[in-house]
C-alpha cells in the first residue's frame, strides 16, 4: 500500500527496491485475486526482470525518469503493442494490437513496469463487471458487490494492493464510479489535456487518466500523461504541471448538491457527502446547497450521443456470427445504437448547451462543485445492468434504468471539466463510496 511517491524517495535514499516492491505486490495479486479477478493476463516474470534494471539504474546513478520502478496495471481495453488486448470480448479473444495506448507510452517511457492487465465489461459498455470472456470481477471490500465499471479491475487492483498505479478510460464514468465503489481516487481530466487511443482522437466524452490511491500518485501520473501529442488533434498545446504542494483553500467558495436534480440518492451516500461539506466548513470554505435544473434529460441526451458513438457497434462487425457470445448489456448497446436518429442527437447538443448554461456561470462564482460519485455504494456483483428492479431507499430506482445509479455521465457531457473522485466513506454494507470535485474548464489545479 505503499504510495508511489514515497516509493521512489525511498528508492533514492536506498532503502528500497525496485525489485522489493514489485515482488511484494506479486506475493498480494497471487494471495487475494483468486477471490477478486481483477486481472486477464499477468506478467510476474517479466515485471521482475524489469525491477532489477530499474534498480541498477538507481544503484549505479544513472539518470531516472519519474516512474522508475513503479508498478502499473492496464486496462484490458487499452491497446498494448503486441500483447493480448481482448477489451473484454470473445470477438478480441486473440486480439493484439499494432500500436500501443500514447497515454500508455508516455507511462512506460517514464520507467513504469506493467505487471497485469485489468478486468473490464465487454466494450466497457456497462458499470458493472462480467463478461462471458473473464468472468465476474468483485469488490475487494465486500465481494458480494462489482467494483464499478468500466475499469474495473483497476479500481479493485488498486484497493486491494495488487498493484501502486492503474490506468483507467472514462466515457460515462469508467474511472470515477469504480474509484468510488473501491475507496480510491480516480481522475477525469479535461478533454485534450492528455492524448487519447487513435480511434478516440476525436471523442469528447472519453479520458484517458490515473487510477491512485492518493491524490499525490494520481499527480505524478497526470504530469507524465497530461501534453500536446502530434496524433491527437484533440490535445492542448498548454504545458500543465501539478505543483507537488499546493496552497490552501481556506476562503474558497464552494457549491454542492446531493442528487444533481434528477437523481435518487441512498441515505450512506448523502450522509457521506455532507459530512465532507462539514470538512470544507471547517477548512475555512463557504459551502452552499445550489439547484442546477437538470432533469432526466440529461440521462437521455447522454443515452442518445453515447448510443451513436456506437462503442459495441464499432468492434463487432458480424453480429450474427458473434450475436450468442456477446453479454445481455453489449446487445443492448448494439440495439440502442441503430436507433438513434438525426433529430434525436441534435436535441440531445441543445441539452449539452442547456447544462452548461447552469454549470458555467455556478463555477464563476465558486471554485469547486461537488456532488456524490454514485448515487448507491455499488450493485451486486453477477447483477446484470438490464436488471432493472433496483432499490433505493427500498423504493424503485426512477428512472428504471441501467445507468440509475451511477453520477458521472453528466461531466463527460461537459468534458471540458476536470473532475476527480475521491472517498467519503463507507455504506453500511461495507463499500466505500465517493465524491466528485468538479472545477472549472481546464482549471485542473
Amino acid at each position: 500500500y505503499l504510495p508511489a511517491t514515497e516509493a521512489l524517495e525511498r528508492y533514492r535514499l536506498g532503502t528500497l527496491s525496485p525489485v522489493d516492491l514489485i515482488d511484494a505486490v506479486i506475493q498480494r495479486c497471487e494471495e487475494v485475486n483468486p477471490q477478486i479477478n481483477a486481472f486477464t493476463y499477468t506478467f510476474f516474470e517479466r515485471a521482475l526482470n524489469q525491477a532489477r534494471v530499474a534498480e541498477a539504474r538507481y544503484l549505479q546513478g544513472e539518470p531516472l525518469r519519474p516512474l522508475e520502478g513503479i508498478p502499473l496495471v492496464v486496462k484490458d481495453g487499452t491497446p498494448v503493442e503486441g500483447e493480448i488486448t481482448t477489451k473484454g470480448s470473445k470477438v478480441f479473444a486473440d486480439f493484439r494490437p499494432e500500436v500501443s495506448h500514447p497515454g500508455l507510452v508516455r507511462l512506460l517511457d517514464a520507467g513504469a513496469i506493467m505487471i497485469a492487465r485489468t478486468t473490464m465489461p465487454e466494450f466497457g459498455e456497462s458499470g458493472n463487471c462480467y463478461t462471458p470472456l473473464w468472468g465476474v470481477t468483485r469488490n475487494p471490500w465486500n465481494l458480494d458487490y462489482g467494483p464499478g465499471g468500466s475499469s474495473s479491475g483497476a479500481g479493485a487492483a488498486v484497493a486491494a494492493g495488487m498493484t501502486t498505479l492503474a490506468d483507467g478510460s472514462d466515457i460515462g464514468g469508467s474511472s470515477r464510479i469504480p474509484a468510488a465503489c473501491c475507496g480510491v481516487v480516480g481522475f477525469k481530466p479535461p478533454y485534450g489535456r492528455n492524448p487519447n487511443s487513435l480511434l478516440a482522437t476525436f471523442d469528447p466524452y472519453m479520458q484517458y487518466g490515473p487510477i491512485t490511491r492518493t491524490v499525490g500518485d494520481a499527480a505524478l501520473m497526470q504530469n507524465v500523461l497530461a501534453g500536446i501529442h502530434v496524433e491527437d488533434i484533440g490535445t492542448v498545446r498548454e504545458d500543465l504541471r501539478i505543483p507537488a504542494e499546493l496552497d490552501g483553500i481556506k476562503g474558497w467558495s464552494i457549491a454542492y448538491s446531493v442528487d444533481l436534480g434528477f437523481y435518487q440518492v441512498d441515505d450512506d451516500v448523502r450522509s457521506n457527502l455532507l459530512h465532507i461539506m462539514d470538512i470544507f466548513r471547517g477548512l475555512g470554505c463557504q459551502v452552499r446547497e445550489v439547484d442546477l435544473g437538470w432533469t432526466d434529460e440529461v440521462f437521455r441526451a447522454w443515452k442518445i450521443i453515447n448510443a451513436m458513438r456506437g462503442s459495441a457497434a464499432r468492434n463487432v462487425q458480424d453480429l450474427e456470427r458473434w450475436r450468442p457470445h456477446l453479454a445481455d448489456y453489449a446487445l443492448d448497446w448494439l440495439k440502442a445504437s441503430a436507433e438513434v436518429t438525426a433529430d434525436q442527437v441534435v436535441r440531445a447538443l441543445e441539452v449539452h448547451v442547456s447544462m452548461y448554461r447552469a454549470m458555467g456561470p455556478l463555477l464563476e462564482e465558486h471554485e469547486l462543485f461537488v456532488c456524490p460519485t454514485n448515487a448507491i455504494p455499488s450493485v451486486e456483483a453477477d447483477r446484470s445492468p438490464l436488471d432493472l428492479d433496483m432499490q433505493i431507499n427500498g423504493e424503485p430506482a426512477r428512472p428504471m434504468v441501467a445507468e440509475a445509479w451511477f453520477m458521472t455521465y453528466p461531466f463527460n457531457m461537459l468534458s471540458q471539466l476536470p473532475v476527480m473522485s475521491v472517498p467519503s466513506g463507507f455504506a453500511s454494507n461495507g463499500v466505500p463510496t465517493g465524491v466528485q470535485l468538479v472545477s472549472r474548464s481546464y482549471d485542473d489545479i
